[in-house]
């Protein structure tokens, strides 16, 4: 490792040859400023905020795609500087619209906090600011062109993580422009609505469609039996939006939240991946059994299979025809539910606080539902119960620790991992295999399915029986497993695909700056819920043996199918959301 030295506002550091100046500086507690750049993102350089001066350089340097050099000087602090940054905030105020009191990402833009720290408290350009629609046509993600300061940061995350491209640069100069082809809607694109967009964007320009007014209405109406579900990994990452460090288990002060906002019962969605194991596994082992489709694919990620809908229409069968954790949970509160607490089905709404803001997408779908209600009435994403728990001033890092409600409130280790890559597949092997040998599983940690690599095989050992295993995260790297098996070079027995990078715990609709180091807090932090859990495999969850004992009969029964199974369809570019009864496009 070849180290130089050199100085940053007159203070020596010796550094690795090849850091960039904005990397450099963080060592000595200097934070450059910058718009365009992410640290999991190739380099772009477009904003240009990160100017710096470099002694002997003719030009101003742009600190996030230079790099040091042996004796370099750099100045972040000059008056040429300091006036180059205002000016280009003031280009970008020009052209953005300034309404952040009603904008959802208020006191959470970073271009707002580059106005707060160089009190630019208005431009001295005039507006040319564009009046333009929002893009409000799909139950997911909502576009606002006139908050677009056109960093590219969308654009890569869809191109360099997913591999898709549905966002792209059009025009030229002044008209340049963060669009998707022909400016078609996001849905009539490649776009499968996972998020990823949305969480890089630093300001309101992408964000989700926020339906915590719904959750507000029905919670004040009281008519209404509310219960809500909470999927695994949300408990490790809401504290980031409270102050807390990175990756703190908030399980209890999140079940007294929510149980302040209002809700009925609180329910863990570990309840639903439970069932989704038993359901799964028993799956997989009548395919392998029986001859069927191999190798199975999981369908727990809705983005995952919107992908799979679009593009390996001719391939659905390879997907695992049971439903996501959140569904399953869906189905059990509208018929189990109702018959263990003898409250009318009519009554109940059911509200599910996601990672992912596919998952709005995933319960609209009018599969998901039976009798003309969805099982899924409502679904927020992280960040809006974010928004909730502020709406009203809770004192959240404060509140005591509440337990989860029964009947549907218990959950196993296995089916807390299901928030990390990975951890589908590692909850569905301890079940398998103790299911097909009959025998005792004594470690239960597959550790060579665990981390964050972009493709993970394995060949776990059945006695008699060996499968090969995968293990895929963002949609690039399921797109390299599906080539494979669109032309018959396949050896897996079973995959998992999780369309967001390290699963849920980097799902679209997490809290902003979710960055690669972010999602190993969060992934250890699952991991160690896991291993402090009683209970590590799914079927011996006594809550998940009661309900087949009493309700659902044994998995893959008539009932099981009926409720806990669905079917996936080939489609065009496009999905039909007539039904939602959504505008087309509605102005600012």
């Amino acid at each position: 490792m070849e180290m130089v030295n050199v100085k940053i506002n007159n203070i020596p550091l010796k550094i690795e040859k090849g850091t960039k100046i904005l990397e450099a500086a963080k060592n000595i507690n200097i934070d450059i400023p910058h718009l365009c750049y992410h640290p999991d993102q190739s380099i772009k350089a477009h904003c240009r905020i990160c100017t710096v001066e470099v002694v002997g350089s003719r030009r101003l340097l742009a600190a996030c795609s230079t790099e040091v050099w042996e004796g370099m000087e750099i100045h972040t602090d000059t008056k040429l500087v300091r006036d180059t940054q205002v000016g280009i905030l003031e280009l970008i105020l020009a052209t953005h619209e300034q309404n952040c009191l009603t904008c959802s990402r208020n006191q959470n833009c970073d271009l707002q906090k580059l106005c707060s720290r160089f009190n630019v408290l208005n431009s001295n350009l005039p507006d040319v600011t564009e009046h333009l629609p929002i893009h409000n046509t799909n139950p997911s993600i909502i576009r606002d062109p006139a908050k677009c300061v056109k960093c590219g940061r969308c654009i890569k995350a869809c191109k360099e993580v997913q591999g898709i491209s549905a966002l792209t640069y059009a025009g030229r100069s002044d008209k340049i422009a963060v669009t998707t082809a022909y400016n078609k809607p996001m849905e009539e694109t490649d776009c499968i609505l996972c998020g990823q967009c949305s969480v890089v964007c630093p300001t309101g320009a992408i964000v989700e469609k926020d339906d915590t007014q719904k959750v507000l209405d029905v919670l004040q109406n009281p008519k209404k039996h509310v219960i809500v579900q909470v999927a695994p990994s949300v408990r490790v990452a809401l504290g980031d939006a409270f102050g807390l460090p990175k990756g703190t288990i908030v399980t209890g002060q999140m079940v007294t939240a929510l149980k302040m906002l209002g809700f009925d019962r609180v329910f863990d969605t570990n309840f639903g991946a439970d069932l989704t194991i038993m359901e799964e596994g028993s799956e997989l082992l009548s395919r392998i059994k029986n001859n069927g489709t191999l190798p199975m694919i999981t369908s727990c990620s809705s983005g995952w299979v919107n992908y799979m809908e679009k593009n390996y229409g001719d391939y659905l069968e390879h997907l695992s025809s049971t439903k996501s954790p959140q569904q399953i949970f869906g189905a059990i509160s509208k018929t189990y539910y109702p018959e263990q607490s003898g409250i009318d089905v009519n009554d109940i709404v059911t509200v599910s606080i996601m990672p992912c803001t596919a998952k709005k997408f995933e319960a609209a779908r009018p599969e998901h539902g039976r009798n003309g209600h969805q099982d899924v009435d409502i679904v927020l994403t992280t960040r809006e119960l974010t928004k909730l728990i502020k709406y009203v001033g809770l004192n959240f890092a404060s509140l005591p620790e509440g337990q989860f409600d029964s009947p549907l409130g218990s959950g196993t280790g296995a089916a807390i991992i299901f928030g990390n890559t990975g951890g589908v597949m590692e909850a569905a092997l301890r079940t398998v295999y103790e299911k097909y040998t009959g025998k005792e599983l004594k470690s239960v940690e597959f550790q060579e399915v665990r981390g964050l690599e972009g493709i993970r095989e394995s060949i776990i050992d059945l006695g008699n029986t060996k499968i090969k295993v995968a293990i895929a995260h963002t949609i690039a790297s399921a797109k390299i497993i599906m080539e494979k098996i669109k032309a018959g070079t396949c050896d897996y027995t079973f995959i998992e695909i999780m369309a967001c990078p390290g699963g849920c715990i980097g799902g679209g609709g997490q809290p902003i700056k979710s960055t690669t180091d972010v999602k190993h807090l969060r992934m250890d932090a699952l991991y160690d819920i896991d291993k402090n859990n009683p209970l590590r495999k799914s079927h011996e969850n006594p809550d998940i043996i009661r309900i087949y004992k009493d309700f659902l009969g044994e998995p893959l029964s008539e009932k099981s199918h009926i409720l806990l199974h669905t079917e996936y369809h080939k489609v065009k570019k496009t999905h039909d959301f007539s039904y939602l009864k959504t505008e087309e496009i509605s102005s600012i």
